[in-house]
């Protein structure tokens, strides 16, 4: 049998949380993508980039205590449209 670069023959396992799965999942199938395609789309960036196509960082305590505020709902606001939100920057 002759070496083809295409062939799949290793296998990737992870335990993840079931809702995360899910959540992504719901997300990938939206983009028609499989997990496997995903995951194979992910290994292929980190190979080309030498490390992750994203940047990964600890939130500095503003901003940490920010998206702690936002996941409870406290201090956020929501407008009707683009133009209300941006409005409120020039009050």
């Amino acid at each position: 049998m002759r070496y083809n670069r295409f062939m799949k023959t290793a296998v990737v396992h992870a335990r993840i949380e079931p809702e995360t799965k899910q959540k992504a999942e719901g997300v990938l199938r939206k983009l028609g993508l499989t997990p496997t395609e995903a995951i194979r789309i992910f290994y292929r960036q980190i190979s080309l980039r030498g490390g992750l196509p994203f940047p990964v960082a600890i939130p500095n305590e503003l901003t940490a205590s920010t998206l702690d505020k936002s996941r409870r709902g406290e201090d956020v606001l929501e407008f009707d449209s683009l133009d209300a939100m941006s409005a409120s920057w020039e009050k």
